[in-house]
C-alpha cells in the first residue's frame, strides 16, 4: 500500500524510483485505460524495473477517456481550458487532500511560509469559466495567506496598480500570479495612464502562468520576460509550470529553469520514437511523473518540448504542433 507520507517525504533519487515503480503497478492494475495502454504497448509489468521502462500515458486520453485509479467518489472535476467546439481536458479528482498537500508543500519548498506574501492574482480567464484546478490552489493560498490585502482581480486595473504601488513602499512581500496576455494587458494600462509599475523591483514577485489564450500573439519566453522585467521592474520572472491532469506544479525563479519539488520530475522523449529518451540538453517532448496524481495516473507524456538539465532541471520550449505530434501516433488508441 502507498500512502501520502510515502509520497511527500521523497528524499532521494534510489526512494523517488522505488515509489514511482510501486505507483506504476498499482495505476497498471487499478486503472482500466492506463492498464489497456499498457497492454497495447506489450508493456509487461513484472519486467519493468526502470522509470525508463514505463510507459507513459499521452496527454490527450483526459479529453476521451475517465482516467481514474479506484472506484470512490468524485470530489473535484478540474477541466482544462480551450476555445468554443474545443473538446476539453477532465481530470476527475477522487481525494483533493493530495492535491491540496502537493501545491501547499510545493509552494513551501520554493517560496517559504505563504503568510509571508500577500498573494494577487491576475487570472482573468479562468475565473471566468468553471472547473479551473489553476483558480482552486490560488484561491487556497490566498486565504492561507491570512492578508486581507490578498485576493483575485479581473478588470480592475486601476484597484491593482494602487494596490500593488503600496504593498512596495510598505515593503511587504507580494506575489503577483497571473495569465500572460493579462500582465501584458497590466503593463499597457498602467502606461496608457502614466502611472508606471517599473518601481516594482523590491518586494514583488511577479509570476506568470504562460498562456495567451487566443488573446495576443504566441511570444518567445526570452521576448516576454524582457517584456515583463521591463514593465514591472524587476530583474526576473517567476513562472509555474502545471496542468488540469496534474497534481503538482514545477516552478522556475527566474530564466525559465523549472525545478520540481521532490515528487515529480520529467523524462524527454524522441519526438520520432515516443518510447525512447534522449540525453540531458537536447529538445524533446516532455513526460512529466507526478507521484501526487496516484488516483488518476502518475505518468504522462505532455504535448510540451523541452529539454533536460544535468542537474535535473528544465526548460519548456514550446508545444507540439499537428505536424510534429507524428512521434506520438502509435500512442494514440
Amino acid at each position: 500500500m502507498i500512502t501520502t507520507t510515502d509520497i511527500f517525504t521523497i528524499s532521494s533519487q534510489k526512494q523517488f524510483e522505488k515509489i514511482a515503480l510501486k505507483v506504476f503497478r498499482y495505476q497498471y492494475e487499478n486503472n482500466k485505460v492506463y492498464h489497456e495502454f499498457c497492454n497495447f504497448l506489450k508493456t509487461d509489468p513484472h519486467k519493468v524495473k526502470s522509470i525508463q521502462q514505463i510507459p507513459f500515458l499521452p496527454i490527450q486520453f483526459f479529453k476521451s477517456h475517465e482516467v481514474i485509479s479506484n472506484t470512490h467518489e468524485i470530489q473535484e472535476t478540474f477541466t482544462s481550458s480551450g476555445t468554443t467546439g474545443m473538446i476539453t481536458s477532465k481530470h476527475l479528482v477522487t481525494d483533493v487532500t493530495l492535491y491540496e498537500e502537493s501545491y501547499r508543500k510545493g509552494f513551501s519548498e520554493f517560496y517559504g511560509n505563504i503568510e509571508d506574501y500577500v498573494v494577487l492574482a491576475l487570472l482573468p480567464s479562468y475565473l471566468e469559466r468553471e472547473g479551473s484546478s489553476l483558480i482552486y490552489m490560488v484561491k487556497d493560498l490566498i486565504e492561507l495567506s491570512n492578508h486581507p490585502e490578498s485576493g483575485f482581480y479581473l478588470n480592475n486595473h486601476d484597484e491593482l496598480i494602487t494596490q500593488l504601488i503600496t504593498l512596495e513602499k510598505a515593503g511587504q512581500n507580494v506575489i503577483l500570479i497571473g495569465v500572460t496576455f493579462a500582465l501584458l494587458d497590466l503593463i499597457e494600462y498602467s502606461k496608457s495612464i502614466s502611472f508606471p509599475l517599473w518601481g516594482l523591483g523590491g518586494s514583488t514577485i511577479i509570476m506568470e502562468t504562460g498562456g495567451m489564450k487566443g488573446r495576443r500573439k504566441e511570444m518567445i519566453r526570452e521576448e516576454l520576460h524582457d517584456q515583463l522585467c521591463e514593465g514591472f521592474g524587476v530583474s526576473a520572472i517567476h513562472s509555474e509550470y502545471g496542468m488540469t491532469e496534474l497534481l503538482s506544479q514545477a516552478y522556475s525563479l527566474g530564466n525559465g529553469v523549472f525545478e520540481c519539488p521532490a515528487w515529480m520530475q520529467i523524462l524527454v522523449r524522441d519526438t520520432e520514437d515516443a518510447l525512447t529518451y534522449i540525453p540531458d540538453g537536447k529538445t524533446g517532448g516532455i513526460n512529466v511523473i507526478d507521484l501526487a496524481n496516484i488516483n488518476s495516473c502518475s505518468f504522462i507524456a505532455t504535448q510540451d518540448l523541452g529539454k533536460k538539465n544535468p542537474n535535473n532541471s528544465f526548460e519548456v520550449l514550446g508545444r507540439f504542433d499537428n505536424s510534429d505530434i507524428r512521434g506520438c501516433n502509435l500512442m494514440v488508441l
